[in-house]
Parts: structure tokens; sequence; C-alpha cells
């Protein structure tokens, strides 16, 4: 028998968590429970979790320094919930790490249906390292990717890129000079299958931008916006 996925609800009312705890139980999953941030970050480091759901609002240590935190050691999936709708709270989610981002009120069975997604992805994702062979290491002038050690060598210096922000970044390296729009890249680095926020993929494209700016101009310019359509990676002619 296949072990039980575990799935950490973090919510600071009692109510919300319960009602998760239900829906998710059905679908034989293991769930535990934290009802602020501090419970939260230690329990996320101290187990082995396949995803977790993480409250945004709560008292002490909020959800978004939650995942941030954790991101500095671990990859572990994160949905964010909130009663917060506005862009401005998505893209802040989604730049310390969350892979997706749930507005309350929610439906318990959409929940569902994102935690199953997610968890798809995350096993894809481990399996293909976003399409990508273990080993692998592509050379640019002044970027090197190594796709065993997932490391990112910009002008002989490691830059850290959250999970996805190297999963992108790889996904276009491999394939220069071919554009991918916006919904091919959720589908295939994101493993979005009916859900997604498309601006999920500008928000990446910036961060990453910006962490290669940091090193080298040059760098940041591989990355490159076609109007329209979405983005490629553009190696500079010598």
């Amino acid at each position: 028998m296949s072990e039980q996925v575990r799935v950490l609800v973090v919510d600071d009312e009692d109510r919300i968590r319960r009602l998760l705890k239900m829906y998710l139980e059905r679908e034989n999953y293991r769930i535990e429970e934290a009802s602020d941030g501090d419970q939260a970050l230690s329990m996320a480091l101290n187990n082995n979790y396949e995803v977790i759901l993480l409250d945004l609002m709560m008292p002490g240590k909020d959800g978004i320094e939650v995942c941030r935190e954790l991101r500095e050691f671990k990859s572990t999936p994160v949905v964010m919930l909130t009663a917060k709708g506005e862009e401005a709270n998505r893209v802040q989610g989604f730049e310390v790490g969350a892979d997706d981002y749930i507005v309350k009120p929610f439906s318990p069975r959409e929940v569902v249906l994102r935690v199953k997604a997610v968890l798809r992805r995350a096993k894809q994702s481990s399996e293909e390292s976003a399409g990508g062979t273990p080993g692998d290491i592509i050379t640019f002038p002044h970027l090197k990717i190594d796709n065993e050690a997932h490391r990112v060598i910009v002008d002989g210096k490691e830059i850290g890129l959250t999970p996805k922000e190297y999963d992108l970044l790889y996904y276009l390296a491999k394939s220069p000079d071919k554009v991918f729009d916006r919904e091919s890249l959720l589908k295939e680095v994101w493993r979005y299958e009916f859900f997604g926020d498309l601006r999920t993929i500008d928000t990446h494209v910036k961060r990453l931008r910006e962490k290669l700016h940091d090193v080298s101009e040059d760098a940041a310019r591989m990355i490159v916006t076609v109007w329209g359509l979405g983005y490629k990676f553009e190696v500079p002619e010598d």
C-alpha cells in the first residue's frame, strides 16, 4: 500500500481547518494542522509534507514570511489561502515562492482539485526537472545552468533562485530563440491544467531578471519579452 500524502493545513480559524481537513481526508490524505505562522514553519521544516495550504493573514508571523523562510530550506509546494484578492497580494505570494493562490471564500472541492493539480506538477517536476535531463549543463556567455545540481552561475557567481524561478529559466534556456506564450509556460513549468493566473509568469520573469541583473545586465537581457506573444531566451551574438 502506498504511503498517504501528507498535507499541512495552516489557518488561524479552526472552522477553516476543520472544513479543509474533512474534504482532504476523503481523498485519503493525512492531514496535520497548524494555527499560526511560527508553529507552521517549525512543522514544515521538521517534517516532509507533499503540499502546504497556508493562510496569508495570521497573528504574528504571516503566510508571506512563513513561505519566504521556508523557501530558504525547502521547495515543498505551497498553496496560499487568503481573503485578500488584490493583485498586489497575489504577486507578493508568488514572489516569495508560493505555487498557487486561492481567495476566500472558496469551494472546498476547488481546494481539493488545486491540491491534486499541485501534487501532479510536483511529481512531474521531480521526474522531469521541467523537461530536462539530470546532468545537463547549459553554458552561455555570462551564464551557466547546472541541471543536476540545480545551480545557476552568472559571471562566476552563484545566484539563489526559488524552485519555480529555476525551472522557468531552465525551460526557456534549453530552447534558445523559441517563443513561448504564457499559457504554454503555465502548462509546462507550473503544470497548470485548468487553473492558473497568467500574471504568475510575468511576476516570475520580473524577479528572475532582477536577480540576474544584480550580477550581470547581459545575462538579464537574455530573457526577452516578445510583445503580444510571451517570452524567449535569446543568446547575444559575439
